[in-house]
């Protein structure tokens, strides 16, 4: 069978261009017994994606250039030589970004759309929402009545780490970058303050009047000045949560900025960076307890879908300009 997959053509320097990826013709290899074949519904684009694109030492491999990007993603069984799985059921997996794909039947999980939207399994029941949960839960560690502030809070993990602090009855203030996600956070998801960074000077300033009480709880999927602004107004015992640093992602020199440790240092606070797969011996639970609240409805969920398989560079490219609201996701 001959698919479409896009490739990496070549590793950037600095911010990722269409350049960069390459669309051809693949032909798959025949079915083997433990394998199933899928066709491709949904791909989910990440920032941490762009990390891979660099030939660099991390918590993953780097794609290699000429071979498939892959990511997150949710098929249909076309074929199957599993007795896990039928003809039709719907999975999700780390996925080339190909029209149709073969993995083997252990890496790839049945999804139960009664449940949600298929979406959602790359969204809040995925990667993001997990990621929300642990880095909140488990190392920030949000008590009632805190301060918790959400930098990138109108993406994929900032939305579903703001219901959860709320949850646990925190004052929770999101940093965002236009007045429609402002509205957004602050209408639908009742944040109880949202500041645009794009539409200050002043920064600092602006963190310390929402923030009377100080802050708590940082969750940081930024980085950059903007987190250099909400360091300076962390309380006593405070705890920053390093999940992203989408600021500097595409930095093509070692950026400078306030040195942190005598802040650190004299509000004995704490800084943990994490990836989600730290607390993979903790998902069922993770999961459940999504899953609940999202069957409680006490937790909502914003996309953006954009359709049609050629265009996953131009999703993936879209995160470092904004214009997501929520989880991005690629519809085939």
């Amino acid at each position: 069978m001959k698919v479409k997959q896009i490739v990496l053509s070549s590793r950037p320097k600095g911010m990722p261009t269409k350049d960069q990826f390459r669309t051809e013709t693949f032909t798959l290899p025949a079915l083997q017994d433990g394998e199933v074949l899928t066709k491709a519904l949904y791909f989910s684009v990440d920032p941490y994606m762009r990390g891979r694109m660099n030939d660099a030492k991390s918590y993953v491999a780097p794609y290699k250039v000429d071979e498939p990007i892959v990511g997150g993603g949710i098929g249909k069984i076309i074929e199957t030589r599993s007795s896990g799985f039928q003809k039709d059921d719907l999975v999700q997996g780390f996925f080339p970004w190909a029209t149709e794909s073969v993995h083997k039947a252990t890496t790839v999980q049945k999804i139960d759309t009664e449940l949600a939207p298929a979406p959602y399994y790359l969204g809040i029941l995925g990667m993001p929402g997990l990621t929300a949960y642990f880095g909140l839960l488990y190392i920030g560690k949000p008590k009632q009545g805190e301060t918790v502030v959400i930098s990138g809070a109108a993406g994929a993990v900032g939305i579903v780490v703001g219901q959860i602090a709320k949850l646990k009855g925190c004052r929770v203030v999101g940093i965002a970058g236009s007045d429609e996600k402002i509205k957004m956070l602050k209408d639908e998801f009742d944040f109880h303050e949202v500041i645009n960074y794009k539409a200050t000077s002043d920064m600092r300033k602006e963190i310390k009047d929402a923030c009377p009480n100080d802050v708590d709880v940082y969750f940081d999927n930024v980085g950059g000045s903007i987190s250099d602004a909400v360091i300076a107004n962390i309380n006593f015992h405070a705890r920053i949560v390093l999940c992203g640093q989408i600021a500097l992602y595409n930095s093509t020199e070692v950026p400078t900025g306030p040195r942190l440790q005598p802040m650190l240092l004299t509000r004995s606070a704490l800084m943990q960076g994490f990836i989600v797969s730290n607390f993979k011996d903790h998902f069922s639970e993770g999961m459940e307890q999504l899953s609940q609240w999202v069957k409680e409805k006490k937790l909502k969920y914003e996309e953006t879908i954009i359709e049609g398989f050629d265009k996953l560079p131009e999703a993936f490219l879209g995160l470092f300009s904004g214009k997501n609201k929520g989880k991005m996701i690629l519809k085939v």
